[in-house]
């Protein structure tokens, strides 16, 4: 990843949960979770289209990886003698109806940006739940976390490379993102005010959005501070954005993406142990 785990770390001077006190708490927020996993199910969309071979290995493997997921969290769950909950409308907006509507829109909103984000906050239940099995299985969460992220961070690098005009699009997607990022916040900061942890909710919700300023800065997205953007600047961008988002995934004519079916024997991955014989 182009952000290291200490770049990415909140002090929350040291709060902790616990399993007996915050099992409601704790049950709310692992529902989060879950459902963010359950939508790994749209990978297979990008599998399909995905640019190189390479990229599809990566996807393929991305999708198992989010259905045992989906079980480890029920395993969390069940562990703390509770029951799946629904998502913040929010959330469900974020992870479903807002989902990239391109490659390059997927590589940056949902897996450079959206599951950035997640990892932050994994890394903060690292460090702030009891050692434990519960710990334990957030923490090989994390690896496999972070290797998303970097294959978004990967393939936004590639695509700003190649059409570098796409930057101010991207950000106006994470704009809005970011404010959806902060209504979950708001909510759970509003709801469980009075828990050690997230009762430092505001100050975890700036960190994670330094975080992702940092990222967007590294990727290329943005060449200067977001606080410099004006209110102006930032609806023009995000409804921009938001509006060619939407008209182009509505548009019938729309220029469809190319399949791997069809580009798969110009693929260096694939082709490239036969150029010896030629």
């Amino acid at each position: 990843m182009i952000l290291t785990r200490e770049e990415m770390t909140f002090d929350f001077c040291g709060a902790r949960f616990d399993l007996e006190r915050d099992r409601t708490v704790l049950a709310w927020i692992f529902s989060q979770y879950l459902y963010g996993e359950v939508t790994g199910v749209q990978v297979g969309h990008w599998l399909e289209i995905a640019p190189d071979f390479d990229a599809a290995q990566f996807l393929a493997r991305q999708a198992n990886e989010e259905m045992a997921h989906v079980k480890l969290f029920l395993r969390i769950l069940d562990s703390l003698g509770a029951t799946p909950q629904p998502p913040h409308r929010a959330l469900s907006f974020l992870a479903s109806d807002f989902a990239g509507a391109t490659f390059e829109e997927h590589c940056l909103l949902e897996m450079a940006v959206g599951e950035g984000f997640v990892l932050t906050a994994i890394y903060a239940f690292i460090d702030t739940l009891p050692e434990g099995e519960i710990r334990t299985l957030m923490s090989g969460l994390a690896r496999q976390e972070e290797g998303h992220v970097n294959f978004g961070e990967e393939q936004t690098l590639k695509a700003l490379a190649r059409r570098p005009a796409l930057a101010p699009h991207l950000l106006g997607l994470t704009l809005v993102a970011m404010l959806g990022v902060r209504a979950i916040a708001r909510y759970t900061g509003k709801r469980y005010g009075d828990h050690p942890v997230l009762t430092q909710m505001p100050s975890f919700l700036a960190h994670a959005n330094r975080v992702t300023e940092l990222r967007l800065q590294r990727l290329g997205v943005i060449d200067r501070p977001l606080a410099s953007l004006g209110r102006g600047e930032r609806a023009a961008l995000m409804s921009k954005a938001t509006v060619s988002r939407y008209s182009r995934a509505l548009n019938p004519l729309r220029r469809k993406p190319t399949k791997l079916t069809k580009t798969y024997l110009a693929d260096p991955a694939i082709m490239g142990r036969f150029q010896v014989r030629n």
